[in-house]
């Protein structure tokens, strides 16, 4: 093993940073289980992230386009496995343990309901009255409560450090206790929720995930942009940081095709983000030394960060991507679509929790109450794109009526 004097930070070595999660040290899962020699504790969480019910149904949500508008574009679960490369890879450089890294990324969009941000948001919109909703803390409700494969637990029964994870994906939640009554529902409903240390950033391993999420949907949202037609390369070029990105292309490859061009740019767009990151990163670590992850959860700032110049040339792409893409006309129709299908849907089943299957019905008390609420919002949220529009046809139009008997 090579002294840390004259450690580079190669992305070859397999050193393991003295500020990293140590899986021998981890603290444990709210059902105590024997550890084994095979796997560390972050290698099964991420295994029983992967095996879930709801980790496959990822593969049938939006990420930007509903799911069944192409086979192309990208769902939340080639999002996720993206992430996971993407974060792995960061985290193999700074010395951290990858396998949390890469189960971070992997859990971070389980709580997503169906149609992306639209989705989200009518699902939040009429869980106003009873408590709200919020995908980071479904996710943590999804792997404490929901999923149910196992014979001696509900959910995964997970590590502390993936729940830390999960709750902290975008930095601490509380301010001096503060803000404890504006936390979701969903995670102050989980048992011993205080224990999450939710005033702290999240360790190096949550912090590479969350990075990594934004490098991946902010290129792969450029590229999925330009394949469908409703970004052309002309307008990306608008954008300073994509205009280089483009022009340095062509200058290495003259006579590339789009296609190409577009993909060639968009990796170096991931590895320039990627190498910004383990910059600051750097930087930060030396400023600090901490000497162990718990130190880096106590930092008044995150150590995994972009630099302050990468963030004003992010500012403008993002922009154009709200602007163009994500408020784009064909988008709006289909996502106002979208939006309604799920509105309507939990109207239907709050007002008449009968028509709900007997399985669901049976944790139901009635129209309109905080508990029936909970159980329909766990269900929309569970569904597919492709499962909820055919839910809403059945129960929305005669043909549909029809063809369910």
């Amino acid at each position: 093993m090579s002294s840390k004097s004259d450690f580079h930070f190669s992305p070859y070595r397999q050193t393991r940073a003295v500020y990293a999660s140590d899986p021998t040290a981890a603290r444990g899962r709210r059902i105590p289980q024997p550890s084994t020699s095979e796997r560390s504790p972050f290698q099964r969480d991420k295994d029983r992230i992967i095996h879930s019910s709801a980790f496959r149904r990822l593969k049938g949500k939006t990420q930007v386009f509903v799911a069944h508008e192409g086979d192309y574009y990208r769902t939340r679960l080639t999002h996720s496995l993206e992430v996971s490369q993407i974060a792995r890879s960061i985290a193999r450089v700074l010395g951290l343990d990858e396998d949390l890294a890469e189960c971070l990324a992997l859990a971070h969009d389980m709580g997503h309901p169906p149609f992306g941000h639209s989705g989200e948001e009518a699902l939040a919109k009429v869980m106003e009255p009873y408590g709200g909703f919020d995908h980071n803390a479904q996710t943590l409700r999804i792997v404490e409560h929901l999923e149910s494969r196992y014979a001696e637990f509900d959910g995964l029964n997970l590590t502390w450090e993936t729940l830390e994870g999960i709750a902290k994906h975008n930095g601490p939640l509380v301010l001096k206790k503060r803000d404890e009554k504006n936390l979701p529902w969903a995670l102050k409903a989980l048992e011993d929720w205080r224990g999450l240390e939710l005033e702290t950033f999240a360790g190096p391993e949550a912090q590479v995930a969350a990075l990594a999420d934004d490098i991946a949907y902010n290129n792969h949202d450029i590229d999925d942009g330009l394949r469908s037609g409703l970004i052309t390369v002309e307008q990306v070029e608008e954008v300073p940081i994509l205009r280089e990105a483009f022009a340095d292309v062509r200058k290495r490859y003259p006579g590339i095709s789009e296609d190409r061009m577009i993909h060639e740019a968009v990796r170096d767009l991931i590895g320039y983000m990627v190498s910004d990151v383990l910059t600051e990163t750097r930087t930060r670590l030396s400023e600090h030394n901490p000497q162990s992850a718990q130190e880096i959860r106590e930092l008044d700032r995150p150590v995994v960060a972009f630099s302050k110049p990468f963030r004003e040339k992010e500012a403008p792409l993002r922009k154009f991507l709200f602007d163009n893409m994500y408020r784009h006309y064909k988008v709006n129709r289909m996502m106002g679509q979208a939006s309604r299908v799920v509105s309507e849907l939990f109207d239907l089943f709050i007002n008449d929790p009968d028509i709900l299957s007997t399985e669901l019905r049976n944790q139901c008390n009635g129209a309109h109450t905080h508990e029936t609420a909970r159980v329909i919002c766990d269900h929309i949220a569970g569904m597919t794109d492709s499962f909820a529009i055919a839910e809403h046809r059945k129960l929305f139009t005669a043909a549909g009526y029809l063809s369910t008997y």
